[in-house]
């Protein structure tokens, strides 16, 4: 008997791999959910039958995981989308506020990295540009990992920073803006027609930390597209041919989620998303003073633990965004 087609393609035998040891890791989640439900059952009975109070915190500690758990499980059936599965890509560019805004980029690329590392996730960074004085103007970098995209695409908007610039001799508060794209890396071919007369393709020097082409040769690969203004970049590859594809799927990227707005707003009227970096468009606020808060201003999702949430610690306001955005969609 031959073998199926499919493990002639790498590829595709690799995605399914990868399908199945995500369902079988569900199967076994649903398995542990059920023994800690049975154990909280079996305690509390044991509680009620011999009167022992003592029992309380280790039934509480036995709840408090079951709940955390099945609340992960419920998020994960929520990342139904297209290319939820999928890893990955950001960009953070600095806006109004000058080096304040190159500081907060750097903070919000750190949080990412650390959110990465807490998902057991890889962290790639495809393109950068440093700040005249300190900082990041701008970064591209692409997040490997099961639901990359699904969970990172509740980051797409402004960041809004207020703190008391260290950039400031007078000590007086400023407020500064960060945008961040986030799209999913799609491997297979899409159907994006991009016409030649369309774009422009430039080659410059890579900069910043790198592989052994670093300020060596002309490596780095920008692709402008006219009709919609898109502009990416890649320097992190081996070659210019390899950066030149992996910007033209990033492109292709980009078109068609711009492409899934445009049918978005025909459909339902709905406002897409504003591109000024600055006042009134942000859709979170870091508060460092006068007082501490982080808040999604689409959900209302909100902590004083600003520390933690620059630790990566978002994963609060992602599971808000996707319940958010599931209601909306209905």
């Amino acid at each position: 008997m031959e073998a199926p087609d499919f493990w002639d393609n790498p590829e595709r035998s690799q995605k399914m791999m990868k399908d199945l040891k995500s369902l079988k890791d569900d199967v076994e989640t649903v398995h542990h959910l059920e023994q800690s439900f049975e154990d909280v059952e079996t305690m509390i009975e044991m509680g009620y039958e011999e009167n022992d109070e003592s029992l309380l915190p280790e039934i509480e500690e036995i709840f408090q995981e079951f709940k955390q758990e099945l609340d992960r499980i419920r998020i994960k059936t929520l990342l139904s989308e297209e290319y939820d599965k999928n890893n990955a890509i950001l960009s953070l560019h600095a806006g109004a506020g000058g080096t304040e805004s190159c500081d907060w980029a750097s903070m919000l690329y750190r949080m990412y990295s650390k959110y990465a590392d807490s998902m057991g996730f890889s962290l790639e960074v495809l393109d950068s540009l440093d700040g005249d004085e300190a900082g990041i103007k701008s970064i591209t970098f692409q997040i490997n990992g099961e639901n990359a995209y699904g969970y990172l695409k509740s980051e797409k908007g402004v960041h809004r920073l207020v703190r008391i610039s260290p950039f400031n001799a007078a000590g007086k508060r400023q407020t500064s803006f960060v945008s961040c794209d986030v799209m999913p890396e799609i491997e297979e071919d899409i159907d994006i027609e991009i016409r030649d007369e369309d774009i422009r393709v430039d080659t410059y020097r890579s900069s910043g930390a790198g592989g052994q082409h670093i300020n060596k040769t002309s490596s780095a690969i920008r692709i402008t597209h006219y009709p919609t203004g898109i502009v990416v970049q890649c320097q992190n590859e081996r070659s210019q041919h390899m950066n030149k594809d992996k910007a033209m799927q990033m492109l292709k990227a980009k078109l068609y989620l711009l492409k899934q707005q445009e049918n978005m707003e025909k459909q339902s009227d709905i406002r897409g998303d504003v591109s000024e970096i600055g006042w009134g468009n942000q859709i979170r606020s870091y508060v460092l003073q006068p007082y501490t808060m982080v808040k999604d201003h689409r959900t209302n999702e909100e902590t004083g633990n600003v520390s933690s949430v620059l630790d990566g610690g978002i994963q609060p306001f992602i599971n808000s965004y996707l319940k958010w955005n599931s209601l909306r969609k209905r």
